[in-house]
């Protein structure tokens, strides 16, 4: 009979399909046993074994080593899921053919990106849920005040917005092996040399250099915030740079197969 049965066929409204995409891409992230220990095991050990070293004399801080070290390691776990987990996956997305299939379907290649870091913001949650009990355990006790904790959010924000065009475009433009070794030396090296952890005055006369760096420039931007409860505006203003470099090389140089 007419009108029993009227099919409309058609995509779902784009936000409706960012939502599934972003859901599916934290499940995916919060299940790989490698992305976890990235993103929570390894900021985990490096903000407990900071503080014990740094109460035993190891370590040699302007401040309190909890203090000091708890911006820089929420910072660290910012570049373990934005840059390394997402370069990682996306990387090895790409060499199994899903990034081509989802292109090829009614998501539009800017609602993958967003679903991709809706999952970023909704691991960076996760991440902060675990890191930030464990420092005020360790006796963290941040001076910021309210306008330290919107700097801190503003930081993070614009970080993650830089680290994940960086990660996008190494996953988009090397093979998987290659992205998988090159995100992980990228991201030991920053971790060592990078000024994310420790203060760049920790490195002498290479502090002035590395706060070019990304990694130094959310160090420096949450330690400013949680610390001096101000906004850093050179380092985020970095941040912002590497932001429209790292986007404008995706647009251009990511391959979608």
């Amino acid at each position: 009979m007419s009108g029993t049965f009227a099919p409309a066929p058609g995509a779902a409204p784009l936000a409706r399909q960012v939502r599934a995409q972003a859901s599916m891409e934290t499940r995916l992230m919060l299940r790989n046993g490698e992305q976890l220990l990235v993103a929570l095991v390894i900021p985990a050990l490096a903000l407990v074994g900071g503080v014990v070293a740094g109460r035993r004399g190891g370590i040699e801080l302007e401040g309190s080593a909890v203090d000091t070290l708890t911006p820089g390691v929420l910072a660290l776990a910012v570049m373990s899921t934005a840059f390394t987990s997402l370069a990682i996956a996306t990387g090895f997305e790409r060499r199994y053919g899903l990034i081509k299939r989802l292109g090829a379907s009614p998501l539009p290649r800017h609602g993958l990106l967003l679903g991709k870091l809706g999952a970023l913001l909704v691991v960076q949650v996760v991440q902060a849920c675990v890191l930030v009990p464990v420092a005020l355990g360790l006796g963290w006790s941040p001076d910021g005040g309210l306008v330290g904790v919107l700097a801190a959010l503003l930081a993070v924000l614009l970080g993650a917005a830089a680290f994940a065009s960086l990660g996008l475009l190494m996953a988009g433009t090397l093979r998987a092996e290659a992205t998988l070794a090159a995100a992980n030396l990228v991201y030991l090296l920053l971790l060592v040399g990078g000024a994310v952890v420790l203060p760049r005055s920790s490195y002498g006369a290479a502090g002035d250099v590395l706060q070019v760096l990304p990694s130094a420039a959310l160090g420096d931007a949450l330690r400013t915030a949680f610390l001096d409860g101000q906004v850093a505006v050179v380092p985020l203003l970095v941040l912002v740079g590497w932001t429209v470099v790292g986007a404008t090389a995706v647009s251009r140089l990511f391959r979608w197969e």
